[in-house]
C-alpha cells in the first residue's frame, strides 16, 4: 500500500483524463492521493476531486510563485476553506528564490500566514522552498518558537543540513521522482538518514517523472518507482516501506480517514 502525498489532478496532463490515471494508480497499489492546490482559483476545483473520489484528499494554500497574485488573501479566507472536511492539509506555500515569481518579503508574509492557520487548526502545512534553506529555515524556527504546528518539506531537493534542520524542528520530509535521478547522489545519501517515521513518498505528478519514466508526464502510479529506489537505498522492501509511509501519512494528515 502506497501513498501519494502530493500530486496536482487538476493541471493539464493529468485533469482531463483524471479517472484512468487514478484507475492505472490504483492498480500499482497506491490507495490514496492528496491532491495539492497552488491558488486561491482552483481550490473549488481540488476539493470536488476528493468529494468525488473516497481515496483523494485536498489542500487548500497559496504557492509562492502566485504569492504576488494573493497579497491581500486574508487568513480568515484560508481558514474558512480549511474547514471543508476534505481539506486535511494546507499549502503548497513557502519561498521560492530559484524562480523569483513573486516579491521575496510576500512570499514570507504569506508563508507566515499558512503557518499560523497551520498552528490555529492543527492541519499539516506542505512546504516548498527552493534556493531559500536559510530564509526557509530561519522562519520555521522563529514560527516554532511562537507554539509549534505539524509541517513537511515536500519534494525535499534542499542540502543535506537543511534537512537536519527541519528534522531537529519535528517536520517530515517528502521525496519525489528526483531522488532516483542520477544526479541526485547527495540526495540519495541524505535519504538514507531520514528516520522511519518522518519520511514519506509523492510524486508532484505532472512534474517530475521519476526513472524510467523520465521525460513523461508524471501520474500518481509512479510514486512506486520511487518507493521501490528508496526503499533498495535504505535497505528495505518496498512493503516495508510502503507500510511506514502510508501509517506515517494518515498520522500526519490525521483529519484524514483510509478509504
Amino acid at each position: 500500500m502506497l501513498i501519494d502525498s502530493h500530486c496536482h489532478l487538476v493541471y493539464e496532463g493529468l485533469a482531463e483524463r483524471q479517472d484512468e490515471v487514478l484507475a492505472s494508480a490504483r492498480a500499482a497499489g497506491v490507495k490514496g492521493f492528496l491532491n495539492i492546490s497552488t491558488r486561491e482559483r482552483e481550490w473549488g476545483d481540488v476539493i470536488a476531486v476528493a468529494e468525488r473520489e473516497s481515496d483523494v484528499w485536498a489542500t487548500v494554500g497559496i504557492h509562492p510563485h502566485e504569492a504576488d497574485q494573493h497579497a491581500d488573501l486574508g487568513r480568515d479566507i484560508l481558514l474558512e476553506a480549511s474547514q471543508h472536511e476534505r481539506v486535511i492539509g494546507l499549502g503548497e506555500s513557502g519561498l521560492d528564490y530559484y524562480y523569483d515569481k513573486s516579491d521575496r518579503q510576500v512570499q514570507q508574509d504569506l508563508f507566515r500566514m499558512h503557518i499560523g492557520v497551520a498552528r490555529e487548526t492543527g492541519l499539516p502545512l506542505v512546504i516548498h522552498t527552493r534556493d531559500a534553506d536559510q530564509d526557509t529555515g530561519d522562519i520555521l524556527e522563529d514560527e516554532m518558537g511562537k507554539g509549534a504546528f505539524p509541517a513537511l518539506i515536500h519534494c525535499f531537493t534542499a542540502s543535506p543540513e537543511f534537512g537536519r534542520r527541519v528534522l531537529n524542528m519535528g517536520l517530515t520530509i517528502s521525496l519525489s521522482g528526483i531522488v532516483t535521478f542520477k544526479n541526485a547522489v547527495e540526495l540519495q545519501e541524505f535519504a538514507k538518514e531520514i528516520p522511519d517515521d518522518h519520511l514519506l513518498v509523492e510524486t508532484d505528478s505532472p512534474f517530475l517523472a521519476p526513472v524510467p519514466h523520465r521525460g513523461k508526464t508524471g501520474e500518481p502510479a509512479f510514486v512506486r518507482n520511487t518507493a521501490e529506489f528508496v526503499a533498495e537505498l535504505r535497505g528495505v522492501s518496498v512493503e516495508a516501506l510502503g507500510a511506514t509511509t502510508t501509517a506515517n501519512f494518515f498520522k500526519l494528515f490525521n483529519k484524514a480517514n483510509p478509504a
